[in-house]
């Protein structure tokens, strides 16, 4: 009897060491997507999402908790990175507004296109040319071109990029983004760029939308209120994005099936999701306070997951191609800037 018994012990054994619990990965992202909200609210100039990806990096590296995190807290943050992810791009998707990016005007929509094309392919060919690893051109090039973490996240989701790319694309990515808050200001007056003018150029060329906010107030309400527009028209180009991306993953690995048995589908689920929530919102059902809750979740979502990618990134790895991609990330800064300025100059 005992000897029957003993394969099973084994095998549940066996089953549990393949199988560890995320509860104490969620549970630390869900700690640090807190502290990063406390960050925030203490210096406002710092983004949550870009304090959740430093907090994760930092934490990873503590002499005390660098081996819970590659140990027992890898799987729930790994999860963190994945699916809370795909759940805050879906809820991104009631905070854009698709009447209000329709009034813009064909000719803004035009040069948001002109933008998005240029910078993507423009920093994509320019990582490749550099070097760079894996998928980190990919990725910085769609921070670089719609909306900076959000967009990284959502693509990585359907090219199965690696957790260290990810992450150290979204630290780039948001760097220069926050840099863009103390830069671009100083450069209205010189470029010649009205109020209104200097917004749309700020949501054509910054990356995430809080940056864009912080940007873009300095030339008071009216700035802001363009730079946000337009800001909107490039987030709504993120689910195109995502999907051609996915396409062209899918042509490349024809033939080939997830661990599942299934071939990958064309339109991942979460991009579907995402227009969804927008089509969502176009309706005007949702009361305002549902619009601010679902925000609130969707700041939460992903800043937890950005901690649990930034808790991915071994900085020596990082160190050794650090100057190549800052040199990308540079790049890519003034063709999103140049290409955005000249197309508001022609639409002005």
């Amino acid at each position: 009897m005992a000897l029957l018994h003993r394969p099973q012990s084994e095998a549940v054994r066996h089953v549990s060491r393949e199988t560890p619990s995320p509860r104490p990965g969620l549970t630390m992202a869900a700690a640090g997507a807190l502290v990063a909200w406390g960050v925030h609210r203490l210096v406002p100039g710092v983004p949550m999402l870009t304090a959740s990806v430093v907090l994760g990096i930092a934490v990873a590296h503590l002499p005390g908790v660098r081996s819970f995190v590659r140990g027992p807290a890898r799987p729930g943050l790994s999860l963190a990175g994945r699916r809370l992810m795909r759940i805050g791009i879906v809820l991104l998707g009631l905070g854009l507004g698709l009447d209000q990016v329709l009034r813009l005007g064909w000719a803004t929509v035009a040069m948001v296109c002109a933008v998005v094309a240029a910078t993507f392919f423009g920093t994509v060919w320019l990582g490749r040319r550099l070097g760079l690893p894996g998928d980190q051109p990919l990725l910085i090039a769609t921070g670089y071109s719609i909306c900076g973490a959000s967009a990284i996240g959502a693509v990585s989701e359907v090219s199965g990029s690696d957790e260290e790319d990810v992450a150290a694309s979204v630290a780039l990515v948001t760097l220069c983004g926050t840099l863009a808050i103390a830069v671009l200001p100083l450069l209205q007056d010189p470029l010649g760029l009205a109020d209104p003018a200097f917004g749309r150029w700020v949501g054509a060329s910054v990356h995430d939308v809080g940056q864009v906010v912080a940007t873009a107030q300095t030339a008071g309400p009216g700035a802001l209120g363009e730079a946000v527009l337009v800001k909107l028209m490039r987030v709504a180009l993120l689910a195109p994005l995502v999907a051609a991306v996915a396409f062209s993953m899918r042509a490349r690995r024809r033939g080939v099936r997830t661990a599942s048995g299934r071939r990958p589908a064309p339109v991942p689920l979460f991009v579907a999701g995402f227009l969804a929530a927008a089509a969502l919102r176009a309706t005007g059902l949702l009361p305002g306070v549902a619009l601010d809750w679902a925000h609130t979740a969707q700041e939460a979502l992903l800043a937890a997951a950005l901690f649990g990618l930034g808790s991915a990134v071994h900085l020596p790895t990082l160190a050794r191609t650090g100057g190549r991609a800052a040199l990308l990330g540079l790049g890519a800064w003034v063709v999103v800037a140049g290409v955005s300025y000249a197309g508001v100059l022609m639409t002005t």
